[in-house]
């Protein structure tokens, strides 16, 4: 009986496995998830999870330091050619850095 308990729960772990190494898509963290549903911009918590420096993301999405702190501060909520470009340059996809509580 635990022999086979063993072998099913070895299973079910190939299982998991075999369909993580199948996705293209990044798992986030715990941590992300719950930094953004406290309210924190995902531009800022994913830039900071690259550990990239604003400046450093500004510049690789072409856009101003300046725009950017304040899509990051919720002061402005972005093009979506900026926040698609800000996603190209976090290596994310769109919908991962598109703020749902915005009206």
């Amino acid at each position: 009986m635990e022999y086979e308990a063993l072998r099913e729960d070895a299973s079910d772990a190939d299982l998991v496995r075999r369909v993580l190494d199948d996705t293209e898509e990044e798992l986030a963290p715990l941590e992300l998830s719950e930094r953004i549903a406290q309210g924190e911009h995902p531009v800022r918590v994913w830039r900071e999870h690259r550990g990239m420096k604003a400046g450093i993301l500004a510049r690789r999405a072409g856009v101003a330091a300046s725009y950017l702190s304040d899509i990051e501060h919720g002061k402005k909520p972005g093009s979506a050619k900026t926040l698609a470009a800000i996603a190209r340059a976090l290596d994310v996809d769109l919908d991962e850095i598109v703020r749902s509580d915005v009206s």
